[in-house]
C-alpha cells in the first residue's frame, strides 16, 4: 500500500510529513496494522523485528488522534534515552504540533503538560504523574507503549504492568498501541489487552544469523569464510567487516570485557581509520575534556577513539556516550564494544553485530542470556538505506558449542514473557500509591484490580492475590503509612508524601526511623546511602570495617533490615563525602575502584534522596537546615565555604574554588570596584560578564 492510499483515512499533514522523509509506501506490518483497525482506534499489539516500521505505526495512531480527534497522544518507553530519541524525531517531523518531554523529577505534577499535544514520558514518570493526580487523563486519545516486553523485566516490569492496567481504567477510551520485537507469547499479551495482534517477520534489511568457529561463519543454510587471518574471533570478524567497509557492534557481559575488547580491536581498527584521523583526534579531545580532570577511563577511551574504536557502558558519563554514538552514526568510529545496555536504548544499527558473551554472572553464579535478549541485540544488525543485509553472529570454541548455540539462539523460538508482579517488594510501593490517590481503598478492590493485570490474567489465582494484598497492607499499616477506617484504608499524611516522592516504602521506613540521628553530614550521607534507591552500593574500601562501628546505633534504630553489607553502605557514603570535599572524579574513581558514570549516577540519586529526606523531615516536624546544606554541597561537589558563591549561574565547583582562592569568599566580595577585570582574568571575559550581571542584579541569581 502506498502512502497516498491513506488519504481520507489519516490527516493530510501526516501524508505530507511522511513524503518529506522519503516514506512512500507502507511496510507489511504497517499495512497489517491498518487492516487490523489501527485507524479505527482499536488496541493493537505489534510483534515485529527491529527496523520493520513499528514507530511509524505508532505515528499513524498518534497523529490521527491529535489532529482529527483533538486528543492527546502519549508515547511511553522504559529507557530515558529512547524517550528522548523519539521526542526529537517526532518534533522534527511535526514542528507545528506542541510536543513535550518529561522524564525526570518524580515529585512534580508538571501542570504545563496539559497544554501539549504529544507527550513523551518514561514509564516511571507517567506513573508518578498519575500519583500526583493529573487531571487530563480523559484527554488522551492514544497511548503508545514501546518495548512492552519489558513487562518481563524483574526491575521495571511491575511498574509498566501496573501503569498499563491503570490506564485501562483511568483513560478507558484511549487506544493502546503496544510495540515489541521480542514476545514469544504475543497472542496472550494481545488477549490481555483486548487488542488486535499484528505478527510479522518482515525486515527491510535481511538478517543473517550465524555462529563463528575457526574463521568460518556457519549459517543454518550456508557457510561464509571470513576475510583476514587473525586467530582471535573478534579480531577476525572485525577484519572481515572493515574490509567490507562496514561497521560493527560487539556486545559483552561486563564493562571490563567491553573495555578489554576495545583494546584488542584497536589493533585492527587503527590501520583502517587513517583517513578519519583528524576527525578522530577532535572526537578524542571532546571525550577527554568532558570532565574537569580526566580519569584513567577517560584517557583510555580517548586513546582508543583516536584509533577508530570505542567502548560503551554505564560507567561513562552521558555526554561521552552521546559523543560516541554520534561519531559512530557519522561513520567515524568503526567499532563499538558495549555492554548490553546499548542494545536496548537509542537506535544505533551496524552492519555486523556480535554477541560475544552468552553467559553472565547474576551475583550467585553464571546464567545463560535469554533468547529474547540475544534477539534484541541481533536487531541492531543491518542499517536501513545502507545495507542489503546485516550479520548477527555468536562465537563458538568447538563444534559441539556451535551446535548448542545454533539450537539455543539461532533457530530457537522467542521466549514467552511472564509477569513479575507477584513479588512482595514490587507490589509494596504500588499498593501505597493506590490508597494514597484514592484509586483503590479496600482489600477487595485492590485484589480485584490485580486480577486485571497481566499477572492476574496469566495465573488467575485470586486467593494468592488476596493473600499478597493483605500481607502488604498489614505491613504498611504497622509502619503508619496507611490507616484503616472500617473496611477501607486511607493514607496518613506521611504515607501520602512517601507515595508522591516515588520512594520505596521500605526505604521510606528506614529514613523515617533514622532521621532523628541525622545530625551531621556524615550521618546524613550514611542514612541516604542505606536505601534501595542507592543500590548497587560500591565495593568495600580499606578501613570501612573499623569505621562502621559508630554507625551501628543508627542501623539498630530501625526495624528495617537490609541484606547488603553495612560496610558497602558506608563505603558509598564515604565516596559522597569525598565528592563534597572537592576531590576530583579521577581521585574518587581510583580510590573507590569505580567509574565516572557510576559516580554521577550515585550523585544524582543522592540529590533526589536528600530532597526526599527533607520532605519527610518536614512532615515529621524535624529540622532540615543541615540536610539542605548537604544537598547543595552534593549537587555541586563543594565544601561548605563555597555555598554562597555557587548561588551564581556559571559558577560550579571549579570556578567557585578559583574565585575563593583569589579572595572572593562571598558574592558580596564581587561588588567592589575593579572586580570585573580581575574575574575576567581568572575565568574569561564572557563568563565574567555573566557573573557580574548577576551581582548587579541579585534577582538573576539561581
Amino acid at each position: 500500500m502506498i502512502i497516498q492510499e491513506l488519504k481520507g483515512k489519516v490527516p493530510e499533514e501526516l501524508i505530507e510529513s511522511a513524503s518529506r522523509r522519503g516514506i512512500s509506501s507502507l511496510t507489511p506490518p504497517q499495512e497489517m496494522a491498518v487492516d487490523a483497525g489501527l485507524l479505527k482506534r482499536k488496541n493493537i499489539v505489534i510483534a515485529a523485528p527491529t527496523a520493520s516500521g513499528k514507530t511509524f505505526i505508532a505515528e499513524l495512531a498518534m497523529i490521527k488522534s491529535i489532529i482529527w480527534d483533538r486528543k492527546k497522544a502519549i508515547y511511553v518507553a522504559p529507557m530515558r534515552a529512547l524517550v528522548s530519541e523519539k521526542f526529537n524525531d517526532f518534533k522534527e517531523a511535526y514542528p507545528y504540533l506542541k510536543a513535550a518531554i518529561s522524564i525526570g523529577d518524580m515529585d512534580s505534577l508538571d501542570m504545563w503538560l496539559e497544554k501539549y499535544d504529544m507527550i513523551f514520558v518514561s514509564t516511571e514518570k507517567l506513573d508518578s504523574l498519575i500519583r500526583h493526580g493529573i487531571d487530563w487523563l480523559s484527554l488522551i486519545g492514544t497511548v503508545v507503549i514501546d518495548e512492552v516486553h519489558m513487562i518481563d523485566d524483574a526491575g521495571r516490569g511491575p511498574t509498566l504492568e501496573i501503569l498499563i492496567a491503570k490506564l485501562r481504567r483511568l483513560a478507558k477510551d484511549a487506544q493502546i498501541v503496544a510495540l515489541s520485537a521480542t514476545i514469544g507469547n504475543s497472542a496472550e499479551l494481545a488477549s490481555w489487552l483486548g487488542a488486535g495482534l499484528v505478527e510479522s517477520d518482515f525486515r527491510p534489511v535481511i538478517l543473517e544469523k550465524g555462529v563463528e568457529l575457526n574463521g568460518t561463519v556457519h549459517y543454518p543454510e550456508k557457510e561464509e569464510k571470513l576475510l583476514g587471518s587473525h586467530k582471535l574471533p573478534e579480531l577476525r570478524i572485525t577484519q572481515d567487516t572493515l574490509e567490507k567497509e562496514k561497521q560493527l557492534l560487539i556486545f559483552y557481559s561486563t564493562r571490563r570485557n567491553a573495555e578489554s575488547g576495545a583494546e584488542k580491536l584497536s589493533e585492527v581498527t587503527e590501520s583502517k581509520s587513517a583517513k578519519n584521523s583528524e576527525d578522530l583526534k577532535t572526537i578524542s579531545k571532546e571525550i577527554i575534556n568532558v570532565l574537569g580532570r580526566p580519569t584513567d577511563q577517560c584517557e583510555k577511551l580517548a586513546r582508543l577513539v583516536s584509533k577508530g574504536v570505542a567502548f560503551h557502558h554505564s560507567g561513562l558519563v552521558n555526554e561521552q556516550r552521546k559523543i560516541i554514538e554520534e561519531a559512530f552514526k557519522a561513520n567515524k568510529i568503526k567499532a563499538i564494544c558495549s555492554t548490553t545496555t546499548l542494545g536496548l536504548g537509542v537506535n544505533l544499527p551496524a552492519h555486523t553485530v556480535v554477541v560475544r558473551d552468552t553467559h553472565r554472572f547474576d551475583g550467585f553464579g553464571s546464567e545463560k542470556v535469554s533468547v529474547n535478549e540475544v534477539v534484541q541485540l541481533f536487531g541492531r544488525a543491518g542499517r536501513p538505506k545502507y545495507d542489503k543485509y546485516g550479520r548477527a553472529l555468536l562465537i563458538a570454541r568447538s563444534e559441539s558449542e556451535a551446535d548448542d548455540l545454533t539450537k539455543r539462539y539461532i533457530t530457537a523460538s522467542l521466549d514467552e514473557i511472564t509477569s513479575k508482579l507477584g513479588a512482595l517488594p514490587m507490589l509494596r510501593t504500588h499498593l501505597l500509591a493506590f490508597i494514597s490517590t484514592s484509586f483503590l481503598t479496600s482489600t477487595e478492590s485492590i485484589a480485584g484490580f490485580l486480577e486485571e493485570t497481566f499477572y492476574g490474567y496469566q495465573y488467575s489465582d485470586y486467593s494468592r492475590l488476596r493473600y499478597i494484598t493483605e500481607e502488604i497492607l498489614d505491613e504498611l499499616e504497622s509502619w503508619d503509612f496507611i490507616e484503616r477506617e472500617g473496611s477501607r484504608y486511607k493514607p496518613t499524611k506521611l504515607g501520602a508524601r512517601i507515595s508522591e516522592l516515588y520512594l520505596d516504602p521500605l526505604s521510606a521506613k528506614w529514613l523515617v526511623d533514622a532521621l532523628p540521628h541525622a545530625l551531621d553530614e556524615d550521618s546524613i550521607l550514611f542514612i541516604i546511602s542505606n536505601t534501595l534507591e542507592m543500590r548497587p552500593h560500591l565495593g568495600i574500601i580499606k578501613g570501612a570495617e573499623e569505621e562502621i562501628i559508630p554507625y551501628m546505633p543508627i542501623l539498630r534504630s530501625s526495624e528495617v533490615e537490609y541484606a547488603e553489607d553495612p560496610e558497602k553502605v558506608l563505603s558509598t557514603s564515604m565516596m559522597l563525602k569525598e565528592w563534597i570535599s572537592e576531590k576530583s572524579e579521577r581521585e574518587i574513581a581510583i580510590k573507590y575502584r569505580t567509574t565516572p558514570g557510576a559516580i554521577f549516577s550515585k550523585i544524582t540519586n543522592a540529590d533526589w534522596l536528600l530532597y526526599s529526606t527533607m520532605e519527610l523531615a518536614r512532615v515529621l516536624k524535624l529540622r532540615t537546615s543541615k540536610m539542605l546544606e548537604v544537598r547543595v554541597r552534593v549537587k555541586y561537589g563543594i565544601s561548605g565555604e563555597l555555598l554562597d558563591l555557587v548561588r551564581l549561574e556559571q559558577v560550579g565547583r571549579v570556578r567557585a574554588r578559583i574565585l575563593y582562592t583569589n579572595g572572593f569568599r562571598k558574592v558580596a566580595d564581587l561588588k567592589k570596584d575593579g572586580t570585573e577585570e580581575k574575574v575576567s582574568s581568572l575565568l574569561g571575559a564572557e563568563v565574567a560578564k555573566k557573573i557580574m550581571a548577576q551581582v548587579r542584579n541579585p534577582s538573576e541569581n539561581r
